[in-house]
């Protein structure tokens, strides 16, 4: 079995970030073929992976019963890379935000890009990600733009990495998150993002398929009805993912094999996206090791050929390269490489997320409209 490498400049999230701009009728590529529209809203569901989905229709009647197409999602199939992808509308090898965990080139320590945390010093959002987001090209335009989330993520590294130039409006509860979204779209012209996070992490914790997570998917559902009825004339409701989940069958501790520690600087990335950085000199032999231990459970890469395959897109800048893995490990089906001494909280997860699997890659793009 071969990975799925994503479908940049075709059928991926970030050419719908660049289709949503030509709905509302700004210069650009519309890869898409969107139509147009005065207001787009677009409802981001965390871990609502296309195949995930399908297996579930009597959780989720009003999803189920849209139209839409699906979407690849972008490697690593994460919530830091994909968000990226979606701010900038353009593939991980451009933006920069290649993973999970990414070393810091030189510095010696691992940076975490959703948290914004590290083990240094801190590095500004507009350095890390200096990309203009399509939420600056949009506001430039004349075009109001929000984004409706929990009141915790304002303000964060993260947010001012992905989405600088919205106007933030905190929102816990989703009647709250709902009538922010009715208040946004009263604007004559509006790109407005919505997001929720609880499927994910449900499924994280519980794995995707359990009571809880499909507890979650109902309210996904509840939630996405709501929104559709807020939409003024004119409008049209997207509603997508930054990446699917598969439930851990297989767990190969990092920390508890020493080939898999030897000659290693830092392991960054996570579970199912392994970015492995090799003490000076020692590439070769990591890459060795890896492949050995890991043998058919995973498709393990260097990074020239993580990068040759497109993994990442069509290119990578070079700036960018150093923050890739010198080995890059990624699990097929239920395998998942944990660390469970750097990592203790997430190598208890049940459901991960990362890989080149079609239940990470694939997420749906589901249409509501009013025009």
């Amino acid at each position: 079995m071969s990975p799925l490498v994503p479908a940049y400049g075709e059928a991926s999230l970030a050419d719908l970030s660049s289709s949503l701009l030509a709905v509302l009728g700004m210069d650009g590529a519309n890869p898409l073929g969107l139509a147009p529209a005065d207001r787009v809203l677009l409802f981001l569901v965390d871990g609502l992976g296309a195949e995930l989905l399908r297996a579930h229709p009597e959780a989720a009647p009003f999803l189920s019963s849209r139209a839409g197409r699906t979407l690849t999602a972008g490697f690593p199939a994460t919530t830091a890379t994909s968000l990226g992808t979606l701010g900038t509308g353009l593939p991980p090898g451009e933006h920069g935000m290649l993973g999970y965990q990414l070393a810091v080139p030189g510095a010696g320590y691992l940076f975490n890009c959703l948290r914004w945390t590290a083990f240094g010093p801190l590095i500004a959002p507009e350095e890390w990600q200096p990309t203009t987001t399509v939420f600056e090209r949009a506001a430039a335009a004349g075009i109001s733009v929000s984004y409706v989330a929990p009141a915790q993520f304002e303000g964060t590294g993260f947010n001012q990495a992905v989405y600088r130039g919205v106007r933030f409006v905190g929102a816990d509860a989703v009647d709250d998150r709902v009538e922010g979204v009715r208040r946004a779209l009263a604007e004559p012209r509006a790109h407005v993002t919505v997001y929720y996070g609880d499927l994910d992490a449900a499924g994280h914790m519980r794995g995707w398929g359990s009571p809880e997570w499909l507890d979650q998917l109902a309210r996904v559902d509840r939630m996405a009805e709501r929104l559709a009825e807020t939409l003024p004339p004119g409008s049209a409701m997207y509603v997508t993912a930054d990446h699917g989940m598969v439930n851990a069958t297989d767990r190969i501790d990092a920390d508890a094999v020493p080939a898999l520690r030897e000659g290693v600087a830092l392991l960054g990335g996570e579970a199912r996206a392994r970015h492995v950085y090799a003490a000076p000199g020692a590439a070769g032999a990591v890459l060795e090791s890896w492949r050995g231990v890991l043998g058919e459970a995973a498709w393990v890469a260097s990074r020239e050929e993580a990068v040759e395959s497109g993994w990442f897109g069509p290119r990578v800048r070079p700036e960018w390269l150093p923050r890739i893995g010198d080995v890059v490990a990624v699990p097929r089906a239920g395998t998942v490489v944990v660390a469970s001494v750097a990592e203790p909280l997430e190598s208890s997860f049940t459901g991960y997320h990362g890989s080149l699997t079609p239940a990470e890659q694939y997420v749906p793009l589901l249409e509501v409209s009013t025009r």
